[in-house]
Parts: C-alpha cells; structure tokens; sequence
C-alpha cells in the first residue's frame, strides 16, 4: 500500500496548483476506467491536471502529494491503455527543474515510484503488440522504467527522443568541460565505439521487480548480426532490476533493446535502438582527461556518475604534475601536455603561465568577424603578413591583411569579392613577386598585391564552380601555377599572368574537398587531393595529359584499407628531415605519408575524444629542427600539436570555434568563428 497524504489534511492548502478534491476525482474516473475495462474520461482530467503539476520544467511540490494517489489508480488500468500516462509521469519524474521532496511526503513518493515502475514496465511489453505506439512513445516509456527505477541515465535523454542534430555535445561531470562529436549520430548501423563489456556485478535489488520479463522478451535476433553484445548487457541489466550502480552505458543497453524487442518487426524500432546504441561507448575529457560513458556526458551533474578507468596511463602537464592522460600517439612512454586558452593567456596545468595569446585586430567593420581561410605571406627581409578571408556585407567576401608579429590590419579590408570567400593561397612568381589568389563559392577567382593591397585581377567568375580549395604549385619549366578545385571535380592549372587555363587535373572527374601541393624537389610540386568518398588522388602538373602519372605515386591502397582510413583532409608538412604528405579522416585519426613511395611513415595519430569532424591540419619546423604538426578539426575547440618522430603530444583547449590554420615559423596562426589569433606552438 502506498503511504498517502490525507485528503482532509491541512498540508493541501499549502500545495500550489492541485487540490485534494482534483486527485480524488482523477483517482475515481481511473479506477472506474480499471473496473470496466472502458472509458477514457480520466485522460482529459489528467491532462487538465498536469498543468498544475508541471510548468515548463518546473514541478510544483504539490505533484508529492498528488501523485501517490494518481499511481495508486492509474495502476491497475489495463497495461496496453496506460502508456500515455507513464510516459506523462516520466517527464515529470526527469523534469529539469523539480524541487527536493518535502519530508513528510517522501514515503509516499518513493512509494508510488516503486509501483509506478511495475506497472510501467507491464505497459512497456504489452506497447510492443500495438499498432499504434510509435518508436519515438517506447523509447520514452523505456526511459521512464529507468527513471522510475532511479537510475539517473534517465535524466539525460530526454533531449534525444526529440529531432535533432547529428552532432552531440557532452559535458563532463568531473570539471564540467564540453566535449562536440559534430556527426554523431550520421552512421547508426555502424557505431563509432566498441561494444560493450558486461557491467561489473551490481547488488541485485531486494525483493520483487518486474524486469524479468524484459530479460526473457530480448532475444539476439530482434537487432541482427553484430548487436549480440549489446543485447547481453542488457539482458544481464534487466535481470538485475536496474540497479543505480549500474553503469549508464549499460541501462542504455537496456532500453535500446527493449525497443528493438517490442518493436519488432517494424524497421523504425530498430533504427532507434541503433541510435541509442550509439550512446554505450565512452568518452575522455580534454580538460580532466578523466573518462566517462557517454550517458554521464548528457546529464547536468548526473547523481551516481563515476569516473571510467580504461587506461593507465599517466599524462604529464607543462609544470611537472601529473593527471590521468589518454594513451600517447606514437612512440610508447611519452606524455602528453595540456594548455589551455583564459582571455589572452595559455596556460598549463595548475594555471601556469605558458605563453602569450595575440588577438589580430578587427576585421571589415561590416563583416561577421568570421574567418575562412589563412595564407600566410612571407617576404625576404620584410614583415610576414596574415591574410584572411572575412565574410562582408551580404553574401560578399573581404580580405584582411595583418601584421603578424603584432596582429593589426596593414591595409583596410580588400573588398571586390561578390561571393564568400572560401579558399587562399599564395603565389611565389619567377621574378620574385608575391601574389595572394582568393577563390569564391561562386566561382570567382582574385588576384592581390599583399604589399599594395592593389588588386592584380579583378574576382572574375568561372563556369567550374565554387572554389572549395586552392594552392600553387612549380613545374620544372620555371612557371608557377594557381590550382584550384571545386566540390563539382574540376580541377584546374591557371596562368596567374594571364588568367587562362593551361591544363587540368583530377581525370576521373570525383568530387573534391581538400587539396594540397606537395614539393617533391626546388622546381617540382605535386598535387594531391581528397574526394568527397575519401579516396586520395596524386597528380602531376607538369604532365600534359592528366591520365598519366609523371612524378605521381598513389598512396599503398593496401595501408589506406588496413588503417580504414577515409581520407577527409590533406596537407604537406615537415618531418623526417623532407616535406611528407599527412592525412586526416573525419574520425580524427592522422597518418603521414611518403610522397615518393606512397608508403606511410611512422606511427600514426589516432583518434582522441573531441577531434571528430572535418579536418584542419598544418605543420612547421621549430627551433632547432623539430618537426611539429598541428591538427583539429571545423567548428571545434581542441587542437592537437604532435612531434612525429618522437611521438611527444601537446592539447591546446581554446575559448573559440577552429575554421582553418596555418604557421609561420614556430608561430601558429589560427582562424576562428570571431576573428584570428596567433600563439606560439609550444616546445617541450
């Protein structure tokens, strides 16, 4: 029986939005719709009640004292006809803002959660036989078993049954840092995390519960091959009544499988147990680096949260003291250092002191303050300048020229772009000149004097496309040529003199995303490229007919599919004592390259929580030789500064969103969501 609060007592008075005399009326017509089977006029009074019970996230301390009686009821209803209510009950139960449980009414609450929890999971397998009870309504009726049961995985998902993006954002309960997976969601059938073990022996709860059932109903074939083992950890959940100790991962185990099961054999069930799926795996933070299951992510200071031990070991921070780290890249036994940005500093462990952050200065004083793309222009003798592409007025492009030892416009914004500027690079002529080229999304291509800021060619429009990428490369005729490539697959050498076409690339006509020139000697450039499918192209400009390979060697097709390496980004970068190719997927792995064998070289630097999504990479040499690359990823905030040869690891936290990178000696130049900055990439 569950401990009530009398109807008669004064306690009501104080009760905001419900009165005795409402509960007991719902709690009639429920019981009289359980007597005969029929009749349905408890749900408009429910859904009048729940007015007073909940309001925008806020649960009033009358729902305490209402809902013992409302439970009690609502029970005995048949379990097929009561599905609505406890997923009702459930938004309440996980509501973000739901006040503490008064004293005297906490009995009886935990009470009517008990038998809400039983009643509940007999209406969760009896759903699976209607017609009517959608994917979307069992994966919120599984989630309210979990809340009932008290377990706060629960409390974070609700966020997930409800149209979203693909990405996913997840803070982390140790230091409360966000951690973005910008497609997370994208591949279901495929998840981006191992599947996991069996949960680690939890007290079995006391006494009766109902997810036996559960247990008996999840058979191995609901989902099809490849998702046994998610299905064995949520049958050992199930017959272990959900205990709170159980890990999150786990109960989504659970709830993904009793989706699937009572929702076979309609493939919509199915698909959304795969998504749920997708949430068992674990992620490291980059602040902490402490790991957790993805469910504790979700939740805002989840109850019951623990701290994952996968591995052991140790990472180092730039003062000397150490923290939990993540496996190193590369080489066995290095250490990884972490930084992090506050206003204009970046710090290490502890808040020291690392090194000095410049913000470049305003861009146009119409434009966004976004930047696209960099190139840097370096000049014998004179000042290295920044240049970067801004989004003007409208849909139009600028570019901003900056000093990059103080970071302040040189000239004002270079306007004449009719379309956004996607693409930059420079140009080193024969006779000395620099040039910087710009390429539009429209198609448009400019010309600019970086001393002057005087245009050399005016944006003129092309028939191939936006110009998505763009890069200069050397033949050993003495020319130096403008490449450019387009998401349609035209990819063209361009007279920077003239203007004209003087031959093309890329014969198989695939669709391009990134592209790179890659100098095999002082006269002589490679292009290689990356096509929407991930496939890597190698070709060679000073070739005539684009089918043969000249200089060009392809990369071992054997490497690239042992790895699974899906290539989504490309760049030429120093290391090894020569200019080698590197490699980045959208998993956040990156391999490196030997661009006159096609072999990869060394270790490879592998995926790492948060480095998910597109790819930007760049690479300089340092003081004294060392090669360093650097590398993250479109919209993220967390970059990787790797020494390949030694395998030594650096993560930088910024305070912005990354768009594209760039170096000038030990200075890395990095673009943004609001504008440039420039920091010096750290050394050991």
């Amino acid at each position: 029986m569950v401990p009530k609060l009398p109807l008669q007592s004064p306690r009501w008075r104080d009760l905001r939005g419900v009165t005795a005399a409402d509960v007991g009326a719902l709690a009639e017509q429920m019981t009289s719709a359980a007597a005969t089977g029929t009749g349905d006029a408890w749900r408009q009074t429910w859904t009048y009640m729940t007015d007073g019970l909940i309001d925008d996230g806020t649960v009033f301390d009358g729902a305490y004292a209402a809902l013992p009686y409302i439970v009690d009821a609502a029970a005995a209803l048949p379990p097929a006809q009561s599905v609505d209510f406890w997923v009702d009950l459930g938004f309440i139960v996980t509501a973000e803002d739901r006040h503490p449980v008064p004293g005297d009414l906490e009995a009886g609450f935990d009470a009517a959660l008990r038998l809400a929890e039983r009643a509940a999971v007999r209406s969760l397998l009896a759903a699976g036989s209607a017609e009517s009870v959608t994917a979307q309504v069992l994966a919120h009726l599984a989630l309210s078993c979990a809340a009932f049961a008290g377990h706060h995985t629960a409390e974070a998902l609700w966020q997930l049954v409800a149209p979203r993006e693909n990405g996913l954002l997840l803070v982390c309960p140790g230091c409360e840092s966000d951690t973005e997976f910008p497609e997370f969601f994208v591949d279901p059938v495929r998840p981006p995390f191992e599947a996991p073990a069996l949960p680690a022996p939890a007290p079995v709860r006391q006494g009766e519960h109902p997810w036996g059932g559960i247990a008996a109903a999840l058979q191995e074939e609901a989902l099809g091959e490849g998702w046994e083992p998610f299905l064995r950890v949520a049958r050992r959940v199930a017959a272990a009544g959900v205990p709170p100790e159980t890990p999150g991962q786990a109960v989504l185990c659970l709830v993904a499988g009793v989706v699937a099961v009572v929702g076979a054999p309609h493939r919509a069930e199915k698909e959304w147990a795969r998504e749920l799926m997708l949430l068992t795996g674990y992620f490291r933070c980059w602040d902490c680096e402490r790991t957790w299951s993805i469910a504790d992510g979700l939740a805002e200071n989840p109850d019951g949260a623990r701290p994952q031990q996968p591995t052991t070991e140790v990472g180092t921070y730039a003062d000397g003291s150490t923290a939990p780290g993540e496996p190193p890249a590369g080489r066995s036994g290095e250490t990884a250092t972490r930084l992090r940005q506050e206003g204009d500093a970046l710090l290490a462990g502890q808040g020291t002191p690392w090194g000095r952050i410049t913000v470049f200065s305003d861009s146009a004083p119409d434009s966004s303050g976004g930047v696209e793309s960099l190139a840097v222009v370096s000049r014998p003798g004179r000042p290295t300048l920044v240049a970067g592409a801004c989004a003007g007025s409208g849909a139009k492009g600028v570019v901003c020229l900056w000093d990059m030892a103080d970071g302040r416009l040189v000239h004002a914004p270079l306007p004449g772009h009719p379309d956004r500027i996607r693409s930059m690079t420079t140009l080193l002529l024969p006779d000395g000149r620099i040039l910087l080229a710009s390429g539009g999304d429209t198609g448009t291509i400019a010309l600019w004097n970086p001393v002057t800021g005087q245009s050399v060619r005016e944006p003129a429009g092309n028939w191939l496309g936006g110009v998505t990428g763009m890069c200069a490369a050397t033949v050993p005729d003495g020319r130096t040529l403008l490449v450019t490539a387009t998401p349609r697959g035209a990819v063209r050498l361009w007279d920077p003199l003239t203007g004209e076409s003087v031959g093309r690339l890329n014969p198989y006509g695939s669709p391009i995303q990134s592209i790179a020139a890659v100098p095999i000697s002082a006269d002589h450039t490679l292009i290689a490229a990356s096509d929407t499918a991930g496939r890597l192209h190698v070709w060679d400009p000073a070739v005539d007919d684009p089918w043969e390979e000249g200089a060009a060697v392809q990369l071992s097709a054997r490497a690239l599919a042992d790895a699974d390496h899906r290539v989504a980004s490309v760049a030429a970068v120093p290391a090894y004592g020569r200019t080698v190719l590197a490699t980045g997927d959208n998993g956040g792995v990156v391999m490196l390259w030997d661009p006159a064998t096609g072999a990869p070289i060394g270790d490879s630097l592998p995926f790492s929580t948060g480095t998910a999504g597109l790819p930007v990479i760049t690479g300089a040499t340092l003081h004294g030789g060392r090669a360093v690359l650097v590398a993250g990823s479109r919209q993220g905030r967390r970059l990787r500064v790797w020494e390949p040869e030694t395998g030594a690891l650096q993560h930088i936290a910024l305070d912005v969103a990354v768009t594209c990178l760039a170096t000038a000696g030990p200075e890395l130049i990095v673009g943004h969501d609001r504008g440039v900055l420039k920091l010096p990439l750290p050394g050991r």
